[in-house]
């Protein structure tokens, strides 16, 4: 095996106890194949990987059990106890990492050749030969024209080829491990596609072990030969890819089944978990099964004992009693889909609206072409409607969205709200937008104001309608916001950094209800969240039109998510809508070209589907 743990356990002291952030872990993984790690955020899944690199963070250390790593010499090093000079010598060369965040990743200060060359100097490649075997490294990920890139800094290029990049390098000196922890996350389908598909090709081509961290079972089904799911430090299942996807034994990788809406078939209410995963102060105060206070299934017994893992099947393991894992889960609600209003006047109107960026001047004043985002693109939206706007990154989505909200000015066509013109901006536009329309940002983290309590936060809009509210109004209102959007309480004096990715989204949702828009503008709001909490925010916005008639303007690159949001859904490629209708017609047969591409991109719930596309069906999409 290439990487075998025994009996791992990581662990930390807190308020003087210690806790087991990783408790009695065992795996392996064989050459050439691929493992799966799959599980919310704070299960323990990035730990692993640090681990391997022996970066644990200050206060945390292995405690027990070994993490062995098979040398091309054929002899194992515990990777654990391994002489620092030894293990440096190992990283980079025969262990990889390929991070989840490509632009931060990669140094911003330095050119493509310039840091890649860095590594190949780690790695003892003479400066004679380092430019050949980057433009070499460079094409076997699929970059075009890879020489062009060699002198632009990671900001000239996008996510998806920053991430080949990464891939590049990981590759570069054909290890026997390589760690990809979330590589594909907030990435559109045809660049998630791409991305899986480079992967796989190189991890074959060099019979590379794999370990596959990512918080997605169904693309885990899809990319790994076994699946290995965590829930707070401990294995809960683990088994071939195949069965832990199709057949889930444990509670919790059921739910995390059902918390991801499909791309075919009937539609259902997504089922959510209760709560959240616990922190790692509260680890030390779990007694019994970790997830026994959010499972459905749970009886007395689950509390009073840790269950072991079992075998339930030839390779396919569970720690659970037999009781839940057995236990047939409750059929899901069907969901009802509410028509918007078919008459009066439209909340939305985007009539031809184009916006195009001028270029920039560089040091001897000339400027540079312009860039086209947006091209006489026209949308409407009627009280009450959910539309999906699709496209891959760079269509122009965000900046149709900036237009709708008045942070951009169109360059060409209008926009109406509530059939008054507020295209050109200023005080009056400016007040009738705010009175109708709302938008609820991509990243929760960077639109929250640090500095203020969740009770400032969600009242905000109040200030800027210079309301004269007096602070018990406010307070109440702050209340009221928190039941809608389903916030406990005892939250309301907590800052950002106190809450939870789910909880700071509620709050970015909740800041926004907060002077009853009729419509919201969600700009990827979902994207990057585990499944368990993106499915309470999906349910969370099918709430809110139900109960108060809220539209939604809903900007995303994950088609299923959109068909289980949408009645009607635009798609956009380079600035141009080149497609529109309803979203079950659109699923059912898309008539433009890029849209089937799109469609075809995105992972099938089939697994006996052929996934990625081939190579065609993906430069179609990207091109």
């Amino acid at each position: 095996m290439t990487l075998t743990a025994r009996g791992l356990t990581v662990s930390a002291t807190l308020g003087g106890k210690r806790i087991d952030v990783l408790r009695d872990l065992d795996f392996a993984i064989a050459p050439g194949k691929v493992l799966g790690l799959v599980g919310e955020s704070g299960a323990g899944k990035s730990m692993i990987g640090r681990v391997l690199a022996r970066s644990l963070p200050p206060g945390f250390s292995v405690t027990s059990g070994r993490l062995d790593f098979l040398r091309p010499d054929g002899e194992s090093r515990d990777l654990v106890t391994v002489p620092g000079p030894e293990l440096s010598r190992l990283l980079g060369d025969r262990i990889a990492f390929i991070p989840q965040e490509p632009l931060t990743a990669l140094n911003p200060l330095m050119t493509i050749e310039a840091q890649f060359g860095e590594h190949l100097e780690r790695l003892g490649l003479p400066a004679s030969r380092r430019r050949a075997r980057i433009v070499e490294a460079l094409a076997e990920v699929r970059l075009p024209a890879p020489e062009t890139l060699l002198e632009r800094f990671p900001f000239q290029l996008s996510g998806g080829q920053c991430q080949r990049v990464l891939i590049a390098m990981a590759f570069a000196s054909e290890p026997a491990l390589v760690v990809a922890d979330e590589p594909t996350t907030a990435l559109d389908v045809s660049t998630q596609a791409t991305i899986v598909q480079i992967m796989r090709r190189l991890q074959r081509e060099h019979v590379t072990s794999l370990l596959f961290i990512t918080h997605d079972l169904r693309l885990a089904a899809r990319v790994c030969d076994d699946i290995l799911v965590l829930y707070a430090g401990e294995v809960v299942e683990r088994g071939p890819a195949r069965a832990v996807s199709q057949a889930p034994r444990h509670p919790y990788t059921r739910a995390l089944q059902a918390a991801n809406p499909p791309l075919d078939g009937p539609l259902t209410r997504l089922v959510t978990l209760p709560d959240q995963m616990p922190g790692l102060a509260a680890f030390a105060n779990l007694q019994g099964c970790r997830f026994a206070p959010r499972c459905p299934t749970r009886d007395a017994g689950c509390a009073a004992s840790s269950p072991t893992l079992r075998e339930v099947a030839p390779g396919h393991f569970v720690r659970c009693a037999d009781a839940c894992s057995v236990a047939a889960p409750a059929a899901p609600a069907v969901l009802r889909r509410l028509e918007a209003a078919s008459s009066g006047v439209p909340v939305l109107v985007v009539e031809n609206v184009a916006k195009r960026f001028a270029g920039k001047r560089d040091w001897l004043g000339r400027r540079s072409a312009g860039v086209d985002a947006v091209k006489s693109a026209s949308l409407t939206v009627r009280p009450g409607e959910f539309v999906g706007v699709v496209g891959e990154s760079g269509s122009g989505k965000s900046t149709l969205a900036r237009l709708i909200m008045g942070l951009e000015t169109p360059t060409g066509g209008r926009v109406l709200v509530d059939g008054q013109d507020v295209t050109q901006g200023g005080r009056e536009t400016r007040a009738i937008r705010l009175g109708a329309l709302q938008m609820v940002f991509q990243d929760p983290q960077s639109a929250l104001n640090p500095r203020r309590p969740v009770e400032r936060l969600v009242t905000q809009t109040m200030e800027a309608k210079g309301s004269n509210a007096s602070e018990a109004q406010r307070l109440e209102r702050a209340r009221e916001l928190l039941r809608e959007t389903g916030l406990p309480p005892e939250l309301i004096d907590r800052y950002p950094s106190q809450l939870s990715g789910g909880q700071k989204q509620r709050v970015n949702i909740a800041r926004a209800l907060c002077v009853t828009p009729r419509l919201l503008v969600a700009d990827e709001i979902v994207s990057g969240l585990d499944v368990s909490v993106q499915a309470q925010i999906l349910n969370l916005l099918l709430d809110l039109r139900a109960e108060r008639g809220v539209g939604l303007v809903f900007i995303s690159h994950d088609l299923a998510v959109v068909r289980y949001l949408c009645s009607r859904m635009i798609v956009m490629r380079h600035g141009l809508v080149v497609e529109e209708g309803e979203t079950e017609a659109i699923f059912a047969a898309p008539k433009h070209a890029y849209t089937r591409a799109l469609m075809a991109a995105a992972p099938p719930d089939d697994l006996d589907r052929p996934w990625p596309p081939d190579a065609a069906a993906l430069a179609a999409a990207e091109g």
